[in-house]
């Protein structure tokens, strides 16, 4: 049985898959970053962000869609992982406390 989304929940995995994808075609030795930094960027938004703040998601949606066209290029050889992102990747990318 599968569940019924919304269009924005739709929106949101679409976006996450593309981003995903994007990790995926990055050379082997940066991709666990670049999965990371994916990750991050979307649990500490969903924990930030209140699903019935439909604007605030938009906004978030068209953000991410203008970075990760950026992440895209295939000059773009490596990120940036802050302090934060690294702790958070090694509590692991399910605990609630490292995103705190």
């Amino acid at each position: 049985m599968s569940i019924a989304r919304s269009g924005l929940q739709k929106d949101v995995l679409k976006l996450y898959r593309r981003a995903l994808r994007m990790a995926n075609s990055k050379p082997e030795a940066v991709r666990p970053k670049f999965r990371l930094f994916v990750q991050y960027t979307f649990r500490s938004n969903a924990s930030k962000v209140s699903p019935r703040d439909v604007s605030s998601i938009e906004h978030l949606l068209r953000k991410g869609g203008k970075q990760l066209e950026q992440f895209e290029d295939s000059a773009v050889k490596d990120c940036f992982l802050s302090q934060a992102m690294v702790e958070w990747g090694l509590n692991g990318p399910g605990t609630r406390k490292a995103l705190e």
